[in-house]
């Protein structure tokens, strides 16, 4: 398809050891002169849903930052886009984040999360076979894991006590998956 959009010219206006700020000045599809700001994270996103085989699986509280609240959700995290696999990180961050390993994995969804002022794509799995252990979270996480039934996770995604959209995707997904008897 054609792209509408085109831009005059773009600079970094921001840029850490996790994201890149891009503003380029654009001729809108509309004919009009604008800016456009593009977060460009330096990680894939990948989320993972542990599930044994009774259905239950394992999430993860803690205090978000960016949004100044308590949060439940998927065990998640970042994987360096120039290194490692995103199953690799996923299987790190769930070993990290709940101490649990797995001898299956599926991947569930490749998603853009926010295309509307970011690129970043997310992986999401599913991890079974299970197999329990300490947990190790990175220094600046203080991370609060449960057992939840698979069916009571659906619930809590639909009432709003899982807020995260990869998290509300991967669980969606996974219930598809499991009701198309997928998984």
């Amino acid at each position: 398809m054609y792209n509408p959009w085109k831009t005059i010219k773009t600079k970094n206006v921001y840029e850490n050891n996790w994201i890149k700020v891009e503003e380029s000045d654009v001729i809108a599809p509309s004919g009009k002169d604008g800016i456009y700001g593009v977060v460009r994270p330096k990680n894939y996103a990948i989320a993972i849903l542990p599930l044994d085989e009774e259905y239950n699986t394992w999430i993860v509280g803690q205090y978000r930052y960016t949004t100044n609240s308590y949060e439940w959700e998927l065990p998640k995290g970042g994987c360096p886009i120039d290194e490692e696999g995103p199953m690799e990180a996923g299987k790190r961050e769930l070993l990290e984040e709940t101490g649990i390993s797995a001898k299956t994995w599926q991947r569930v969804l490749v998603s853009n999360l926010s295309n509307c002022f970011t690129d970043e794509v997310s992986f999401s799995y599913v991890a079974k076979h299970l197999s329990f252990g300490e947990s190790n979270p990175d220094d600046s996480e203080i991370l609060e894991v449960i057992k939840v039934k698979f069916e009571d996770l659906v619930n809590m995604a639909l009432n709003g006590e899982i807020n995260c959209a990869l998290s509300q995707a991967t669980i969606f997904a996974v219930k598809i998956m499991i009701d198309k008897k997928e998984i």
